[in-house]
Parts: structure tokens; C-alpha cells; sequence
């Protein structure tokens, strides 16, 4: 059996909690690999509602979660996190969580400087969640990062903190805002540090051992390929790689145990924040598939902007991010609606392109080209076999996969976990 690397295929909040959730139930380990408390997953059992944003969906499932040393860390936020589920039931601790002994933290001052920084931009803020992810891989790329094994050296610890917070305070003075003292800091680190040293490990021996024992891992990622700091809309991305790729470098893993690739995207399309959207609807259209997505993010609340399936962009992510397979989740969202749209390419200063250009200008200008379908008057909401469906929702189903080039080997209809048709397994290899 194979393991499984899960993956956004559009701009994000495609439903992957849900996803991730049902293939938990069979996984031993889930593995975060990238991102921080910016990316949030909803997942529904029975009557119990978890909202997490930075713990591995599999601890909902008792399985043992994993955060990779790619994922920046918020300390005080994971606390938080463990109290709030251990809170609704679920028994959250280091027997079932480990976290990478090298995984870089985020401190107050990150949050702080990108606040200023978006402040500061006015219009032409990117529309970052706020909560310090940019600005906590840039400390570790410019290798000034506080990682987690570091709590368990106050001497390291002072000496980092009088590095970390000559660049940063100078930077938030020059923004206007106010500056950080460094005994405070150390201060709650030291004081946090018995909370949080309990939970560190080497995690790629961990993920060593279970390769050897036969065990199956489900690396489970955030954001989505349209957000990836190389191949996204730039600059209107994360601060992180969210293609499959690197699940390797963020959890500590050769390549070739990432296994099989599955590729998550909504029957049409969402994004939050700032930043090109080919093929969204300003119409009541527009605004009946937000009301019936439910469309608000998880982390920030924000209304997501939505609009048709744009099958030019999700090709592109399956190419980029290695899709193997696709999930496609909220069918029942275009349910009763007598027309769909599909974009199949865009049209930039009158040339017609079969990809998303790297130019934000060029991603501004271009125009959807639309392919359109009939759509269906039936219900998809809870299916779960192909034959309950409509036959236009099948055919609107089977084209996608053309377009797209990839698969659809999972339906999901509905935020129930079971409501789910399974074409293929992803296990299976």
C-alpha cells in the first residue's frame, strides 16, 4: 500500500479537511509539511465540528500527527489549539503528536511586522492572513530563525533573540509601529519551553522507522499549487512550496516515499484575499454559490470570492504539483442550476493561451475562455455511488477530467465524511 500526499489544486479551501479526514480513517501517521496557523481545516464527525488550523487532521482519528520541520510554528497558537479539541473530547499530547525538533517558531514580532508591512502597502496589500507566516520563513531562510530545540538552550536562545530583534525592531520602526523588548520575549519562551520540548523529535527518523515497518503516512498539505511561493500567482501567494514536492524536504523524507499525489479542487472555484481570479462572477451567480458553499474562511472569515471552474488553471496545478488523482468536492453546490461554465483557456491581448502566465500583469488581463454546459435539475447533495447522479452532473464530471488531464477518483457531495463515491482507491498505489 501506498502512501498518499494530499494537495490543494486551485487557490485554497477546497475542502481538503474533509478529504483528509476520510483518508485518515486508514492512515497510521498525517504529516503537516508546510504552512503554519494560516491554513484551516474544517472536518465534521457526527455532531462534533473541529476547526483546526495548524494540528494534522489525523488526530481527530487517534492516529499520531506529525508537524514537519517545513511548517513555521506558533507556540502559543498550538496550545491553544491542543486545549480547544482536547476541550471537545479528543485526547491531544505527545503520545500522539510529534513536532520536528528543527521546525522554526513564529514569536509575537512576526504577526506584528506583517500587519505593518500590509499597513503600509495600502492598495496594493496582498491580503495576508496576518498572523507573521511571511515574515517567519524569511527568518529562516536568512538563518536568524528560532527553532523549536532551541528552547532547550537559554544561552542559544539569548543569543538568537539580540540577532532576531536587530533586524526586526529596526524594521518595525522604520514601519512606525512598536518595538519588542527582548526579556520579555525570552521571558515567555523560557516559560513556555516545558510545555512545548515534550512535543519535539526527529521526526524523519520517526517517519524512518515507519517506512520500514510498512506503516502508511498521508502527508496532508496546506493552502493549495495556485498559492505556492514559486508557481502561484506571485506575489499573491503564501510564503511556502504547497506542491507535493515538498513533503519531502518539509517532513524529512526521500522523495520517492511521498507515494501517490491527490489533487484537491471544488466543482468550481474560490479564492480569499487579493490577487487575479480569471473566472469570478460579480453576478447573482456569483453570489448564490457563496451562499451555498458556505463560503467564509476558516481562519479568517472572510467571504471568498467565487466563480465557474476554471480547468486552465487546475491542469496547470496538476502538472506542477504532480496530481495523480483528483477529489472533486461541493458537486451539490450546482445543483439546480440551468447552465455551467467551464474556462478551458484565456485570451490576453487577443492570443488564446492554454496556461496561467507568470506576468501579474498578464494574469490581470487575461479573459476566460468558456465552454458551456447544460446543467441539472436533479439532486447530488449526499450521493454516493456514480448511479445516484444525474447523468449532466457525470458529464460535467467527465469533462473536467479531460481538461484537467487527471482522473477524478473521489466525489465528495456533501461535508458529511460518508458522503463521499470513491472511484479508486489512493492506497491502492
Amino acid at each position: 500500500m501506498a502512501n498518499v500526499a494530499v494537495i490543494g489544486a486551485q487557490w485554497g479551501d477546497e475542502g481538503k479537511g474533509k478529504v483528509v479526514d476520510w483518508l485518515a480513517s486508514r492512515a497510521d501517521i498525517v504529516v503537516r509539511f508546510q504552512g503554519g496557523h494560516n491554513a484551516g481545516h474544517t472536518l465534521v464527525v457526527g455532531d462534533n465540528v473541529y476547526k483546526l488550523s495548524l494540528l494534522p487532521s489525523g488526530v481527530v482519528r487517534g492516529k499520531l500527527g506529525i508537524i514537519g520541520n517545513g511548517v513555521v510554528l506558533d507556540p502559543e497558537h498550538l496550545l491553544m489549539e491542543v486545549a480547544k479539541v482536547n476541550g471537545q473530547g479528543l485526547d491531544v499530547g505527545p503520545h500522539n503528536l510529534r513536532i520536528a525538533e528543527n521546525v522554526p517558531l513564529i514569536l509575537p514580532l512576526h504577526p506584528a511586522i506583517d500587519k505593518a508591512r500590509e499597513v503600509a502597502r495600502g492598495a496594493n496589500a496582498i491580503g495576508t492572513t496576518g498572523r507573521g507566516i511571511g515574515p517567519a520563513y524569511e527568518d529562516k531562510v536568512a538563518r536568524r530563525a528560532i527553532r523549536l530545540s532551541d528552547l532547550a538552550e537559554p544561552a542559544v536562545l539569548s543569543h538568537k533573540l539580540d540577532e532576531l530583534l536587530l533586524h526586526h525592531n529596526t524594521l518595525l520602526k522604520g514601519l512606525g509601529a512598536a518595538t519588542f523588548e527582548k526579556q520579555a520575549l525570552l521571558d515567555r519562551l523560557l516559560e513556555l519551553a516545558p510545555q512545548l520540548l515534550p512535543y519535539a523529535a526527529p521526526v524523519w527518523s520517526l517517519l524512518e522507522d515507519a517506512h520500514h515497518e510498512g506503516k502508511r503516512v498521508l502527508f496532508e498539505g496546506a493552502q493549495a499549487v495556485m498559492l505556492d511561493v514559486d508557481h502561484g500567482t506571485y506575489p499573491f501567494v503564501t510564503s511556502s512550496n504547497t506542491v507535493a514536492g515538498n513533503a519531502a524536504a518539509g517532513a524529512g523524507i526521500g522523495p520517492k516515499q511521498i507515494g501517490y499525489v491527490l489533487g484537491i479542487a471544488k466543482a468550481y472555484t474560490t479564492r480569499v484575499g487579493a490577487g487575479p481570479f480569471p473566472t469570478e462572477l460579480h453576478d447573482a451567480t456569483g453570489k448564490l454559490l457563496g451562499e451555498r458553499g458556505r463560503e467564509f474562511g476558516t481562519v479568517t472569515g472572510r467571504p471568498r470570492r467565487c466563480g465557474w471552474f476554471d480547468a486552465c488553471m487546475v491542469r496547470q496545478a496538476v502538472k506542477v504539483g504532480g496530481v495523480e488523482g483528483l477529489v472533486l468536492t461541493k458537486l451539490d453546490v450546482l445543483d439546480g442550476l440551468p447552465e455551467l461554465r467551464i474556462c478551458t483557456g484565456y485570451r490576453i491581448d487577443g492570443e488564446v493561451v492554454r496556461r496561467l502566465p507568470a506576468s501579474i500583469a498578464a494574469q490581470e488581463r487575461a479573459e476566460p475562455v468558456w465552454e458551456v454546459m447544460a446543467g441539472w435539475s436533479g439532486s447530488t447533495a449526499g450521493a454516493r455511488s456514480y448511479a445516484e447522479l444525474p447523468a449532466e452532473a457525470v458529464k460535467y464530471v467527465r469533462r473536467i477530467e479531460e481538461l484537467v488531464e487527471a482522473p477524478v477518483v473521489l466525489l465528495s457531495t456533501s461535508p458529511d465524511r460518508d458522503d463521499t463515491i470513491m472511484l479508486r482507491d489512493p492506497f491502492a498505489g
